[in-house]
């Protein structure tokens, strides 16, 4: 995709007037781990999958009411296609989230900007850079040492869920690019129907897993509709709509950058409002992590 160009003389008063809303989406978003790992249990994944997104699909449909009837046929299926992946997602990072801290959680998912241009170089038949080969090592090694915060032992099923969540990010990104079904559809349609087959997959599975989603609806204090309402309305729709605006107004690198700082915003969440420690390790794996993440967006910009 190619940059698109701000005007030389308003790029010094306004690019910080984009760049602020793009950093908060960030922030929202490293918050976000923390957020669903505190209204989120085992039995409820589902339940509250179901409500995170069934809460804001009827916002995107309405404004997208014109463009979602412009849609072909041809569209509609691969935008579908991209919401089963997208379901998966969900699933992965919100059961993974569960079972392992909000910092291991934001810096894990962090891999898919690694594991995207490995799988671009591997599909394309092209041998990726040295130093994007040294900053996926670095960041494997980081992973390594963060899972190992307490000493030497098996990563945790959480731990390992949102290493596949980051596999499966990758393979959403690489389907937006390959399906052409989708080339040259607006945004927002697209994302309108990826949710909505991602809140039939939720509710199709709420119907035998754990309870309903109204039960659980009903179980919630206000703690838990507070981070229900900052999951939907900030980390889905607030966040789905800066991205829109933003990569107008300024180059996607840029947008890219400065969403790239989300696991630093994760482990500041989890360490400082929950609670969460690394240890010497954990520590070291982290600033690992971001490290050869930083290093490897540089080598493949």
């Amino acid at each position: 995709m190619s940059s698109i160009a701000v005007p030389h003389a308003l790029a010094p008063r306004r690019a910080w007037l984009t760049d602020l809303p793009v950093l908060l989406v960030a922030v929202v978003w490293g918050a976000s781990y923390l957020a669903a790992k505190d209204i989120t249990t085992a039995r409820t994944v589902i339940a509250v999958l179901v409500l995170r997104f069934a809460l804001v699909l009827p916002v995107l449909a309405v404004v997208g009411r014109r463009s979602l009837r412009a849609l072909t046929a041809a569209q509609w299926r691969g935008a579908a296609l991209l919401g089963l992946i997208l379901s998966g997602i969900f699933l992965l990072e919100t059961y993974g989230v569960v079972h392992t801290s909000a910092t291991n959680a934001g810096l894990i998912i962090s891999l898919t900007m690694i594991f995207t241009p490995l799988a671009e170089a591997a599909v394309t038949r092209t041998r990726p850079a040295r130093a994007f080969l040294g900053a996926a090592a670095l960041s494997v090694l980081g992973v390594v040492l963060l899972t190992q915060g307490g000493g030497f032992t098996s990563p945790s099923a959480g731990d390992l869920l949102m290493l596949l969540a980051a596999l499966a990010r990758t393979l959403h990104v690489l389907a937006m690019s390959r399906v052409r079904a989708v080339q040259g559809a607006d945004a927002l349609p697209l994302t309108a129907v990826q949710l909505g087959t991602a809140v039939a997959v939720f509710a199709a599975l709420s119907a035998g897993t754990g309870p309903a989603p109204w039960v659980t609806a009903a179980d919630f204090g206000a703690r838990e509709w507070a981070g229900l309402l900052f999951l939907s309305a900030l980390c889905t729709l607030f966040a789905f709509f800066v991205q829109m605006w933003a990569v107008r107004r300024t180059s996607p690198s840029r947008v890219s950058l400065l969403l790239g700082t989300e696991p630093l915003w994760a482990a500041g969440a989890g360490i400082a409002l929950g609670g969460e420690r690394l240890g010497a390790l954990g520590l070291v794996g982290g600033a690992l992590v971001l490290v050869g993440t930083a290093w490897g967006r540089r080598a493949t910009g």
